[in-house]
């Protein structure tokens, strides 16, 4: 029967296309305008790495003025950075399975004899387990190891964009390009990596792509390196050069640990207080002692990744969405008891009430897929719009399959619940009534 009802359905639409047309456009536009907020929701809440970000923990020191919260957060969280000092002192602890300490910065990229301008990279200086810690996966060559940090060699690994743009996307382990004035060997190159939230680094750009080159932490100190990205100071201190900048109460360091059990967490929350309490003893860590393990997850939602205002947009998305309905409802109805003479003859040859409600619920159905699909057009469109109008976020205003499953089955379930009045009114339709009148 259900087939039956099909033909029907698709019969009456036809006949009145610019009507079924409209009633798609309405709960089209609802569903639009919802699904481009809600993408945008959607994928900046997700688990980045859901394979292991239970494992990842960003740690945290409350090493801050001991007279003011950092940045006078109510939540008494510590900052989200560390000092330099600190970062390396923690690196001498052999309790998690890896550990990294990293920070930003910003080279000028330069080929001597080559056609290629220089061009500004985004770099992050990082430890060597940064790249297994977070799944980070090769294309060409391999990440540093210990013995290269020792040896302070002056290693890079570029991301596959980089390795395009400056040597045609060819294998370029071991040819050597310049950053500022010191030359680096190309020790590997990433393969696609393009986490749509940037979680190891929220404070310098959430949404922001991955680095274009990652190099060693160590070559940081050894060299002189840049630092780059969010660098805040409480203390007034004199800071002469690039070596004050490091004995400095300045935080620009982002670390995490990968802890894989609870006993491996809680030995390290006990390191981590136990260093806490040592500082205290040099003057150092006035305030109470308030040091953090956050997990991936947690580390989004207390960072607010996902901003506030987008998520009240998506609830007035879904509110627009409601009113749409309600319009489509009223021209369900109307175009419902318009066929009442014809539905009378049908209950007058036999037709019984659940045939027909089967019937009409089965051409809401249609007109929700077709508002459906063309939500999933107006969510793309509105999509590509966002990532025009606002910089930086084209990786993350993207439309999915997944996104679009989910247009389809809210389309035709928000439209089903709300054609189940006028599919109701039909069915009371009382035979005698409408006979008697033709």
């Amino acid at each position: 029967m259900f087939g039956y009802y099909l033909r029907l359905g698709i019969k009456s639409i036809s006949r009145h296309p610019a009507l079924s047309f409209l009633m798609m456009l309405a709960v089209g536009l609802g569903i639009g305008v919802s699904m481009t907020l809600f993408s945008l929701h959607y994928t900046m809440s997700a688990d980045p790495i859901p394979e292991k970000s239970d494992q990842l923990f960003a740690v945290t020191l409350d090493a801050w003025d001991p007279e003011d919260s950092y940045r006078g957060n109510t939540q008494g969280l510590p900052p989200w950075e560390l000092t330099y000092r600190d970062a390396t002192a923690l690196l001498e602890s052999d309790i998690p399975t890896r550990q990294i300490a990293m920070h930003k910065s910003y080279f000028t990229l330069n080929m001597d004899a080559s056609e290629i301008k220089p061009f500004m990279v985004t770099t992050r200086q990082t430890t060597k387990d940064f790249f297994e810690m977070f799944n980070v996966p090769f294309l060409y060559g391999s990440a540093w190891d210990s013995a290269t940090d020792e040896s302070l060699e002056q290693v890079v690994v570029l991301s596959k964009a980089t390795n395009e743009k400056v040597f045609g996307g060819v294998d370029s382990v071991g040819k050597t390009i310049r950053l500022n004035t010191h030359d680096f060997r190309v020790l590997g190159v990433l393969d696609t990596w393009e986490p749509k939230i940037k979680y190891y680094d929220v404070n310098n750009g959430a949404i922001d792509e991955s680095e274009d080159l990652f190099m060693p932490f160590a070559l940081s100190a050894a060299l002189e390196l840049p630092f780059g990205g969010n660098t805040n100071c409480w203390k007034q201190e004199e800071i002469v050069g690039h070596q004050g900048m490091l004995n400095s109460e300045c935080i620009f360091i982002q670390y995490w640990a990968e802890l894989t059990s609870a006993q491996q967490k809680s030995e390290y929350q006990a390191f981590i207080d136990s260093y806490a309490n040592e500082q205290k003893k040099l003057g150092r860590f006035e305030r109470p002692i308030n040091n953090r393990l956050d997990d991936v997850v947690s580390w989004i939602e207390i960072n607010e990744v996902v901003p506030s205002d987008l998520t009240i947009m998506v609830g007035l998305a879904f509110l627009f969405m409601a009113v749409c309905l309600f319009n489509a409802v009223g021209l369900l109805l109307a175009r419902f008891l318009a066929k009442s003479p014809v539905i009378a003859l049908r209950r007058a040859v036999g037709a019984s009430k659940r045939a027909i409600f089967s019937q009409h619920l089965v051409e809401v159905g249609l007109i929700g897929l077709g508002g459906g699909l063309i939500g999933i057009v107006l969510a793309v469109f509105g999509l590509m719009g966002l990532s025009t109008l606002i910089e930086d976020i084209d990786h993350v205003a993207r439309f999915s399959w997944s996104l679009g499953a989910i247009a389809i089955g809210l389309s035709l379930g928000a439209t089903l619940l709300a054609g189940l009045y006028p599919t109701w009114r039909i069915c009371r339709v009382q035979p005698s009534s409408q006979l008697k009148t033709q």
